[in-house]
């Protein structure tokens, strides 16, 4: 029988509180509805008192941080004041993180870690918004903007707030198995799971929406449409504009060039439809615009450093079962 783990979870003043209660919530689950054992969670503060959420919510803490044996799960939040974190907080991550047996981040929760020096040289991720400041102040480290959620040995830290879910959940199919882990899923009603590496933003969300409404118009149509002639001729056409105007509009107002963007909208489709569907490659890549599983497996393989049918093994959920109500 796998043994039980201890989690601890670290509370401060402006913490934010989705980070601490979504992946709290998973760990909880997994104990009551999976096993009593599995995990058991305690919240510690610096000196052991209450602490204010950046919402408001008043948490009060199982114990203070001196008086927590090292855990199986170290988890750091994100929230207010992680940029420039309590130096007390700092000595003691400096000392317990390496003991403990994952160290796990939510959101800027990345930030008191590598000030502590226990993220060197690892790969992390946290809110899109700081990924730029994370990498400024902490060149050691090698930081991808772009996945929801990122393993590297023992380390694993993820993008804001819904994506500590993602990440507990994953830690979760791990310790206890995909069965598991899909129950506590379900409970939450939530998806069991994004894989790690899906992007933090859309296409349409990462890109810059156009000025002018003919050219958001334009992005609007590629999104639904990718598998119709997306060359810059027709969707200048699409447009009324010359194809040279038109690019060069385009790449002005959205931050990149016609056929890139259209390169990541193809992408992004045929990976929700390996991930979300029974389509077969062939079909996906009709779907898609790539007219041939080889041009999309180039286009995978060069992007993600897999091909479809393998993203498709690793990332498609298995179906679920019949629905179970609390």
């Amino acid at each position: 029988m796998t043994p039980s783990r201890t989690v601890l979870i670290v509370l401060f003043e402006g913490v934010q509180s989705l980070d601490v209660t979504g992946p709290l919530e998973v760990f909880a689950k997994a104990a009551k509805f999976r096993r009593p054992d599995a995990y058991r969670v305690r919240t510690a503060t610096v000196d052991g008192g209450p602490v204010r959420t950046s919402s408001g919510l008043c948490l009060m803490p199982d114990a203070a941080l001196a008086d927590c044996p090292t855990p199986d799960v170290l988890l750091m939040p994100g929230g207010n004041c992680t940029s420039e974190p309590d130096p007390r907080l700092t000595a003691w991550l400096r000392e317990q993180g390496p003991r403990a047996g994952r160290l796990v981040s939510v959101c800027t929760g990345t930030f008191p870690l590598a000030a502590a020096g226990l993220l060197d040289g690892c790969r992390v991720t946290t809110h899109w918004a700081y990924t730029e400041a994370l990498a400024e102040r902490y060149p050691a480290l090698r930081v991808d903007p772009e996945p929801i959620f990122v393993r590297d040995g023992r380390i694993a830290t993820s993008a804001g707030v819904t994506a500590g879910i993602d990440l507990a959940l994953a830690l979760v199919e791990e310790d206890l198995g995909r069965e598991a882990a899909l129950a506590i899923a379900r409970r939450l009603v939530v998806f069991l799971r994004r894989p790690g590496n899906q992007r933090q933003f859309s296409t349409q969300l990462a890109a810059q929406t156009a000025e002018r409404p003919t050219l958001r118009e334009v992005q609007h149509w590629i999104v639904a449409h990718p598998g119709a002639d997306l060359s810059v001729e027709a969707l200048a056409t699409r447009a009324n504009l010359s194809a040279r105007h038109f690019a060069r509009a385009f790449h002005a107002e959205v931050g990149m060039p016609p056929g890139r963007y259209v390169e990541r909208v193809r992408l992004e489709a045929a990976r929700r439809r390996l991930e979300d569907t029974t389509d077969g490659v062939e079909e996906v890549s009709r779907a898609c615009g790539y007219g041939t599983p080889e041009a999309m497996r180039r286009a995978f393989v060069r992007a993600l450093g897999t091909a479809p049918a393998e993203y498709r093994r690793r990332f498609r959920p298995e179906a679920p079962a019949q629905p179970v109500y609390a």
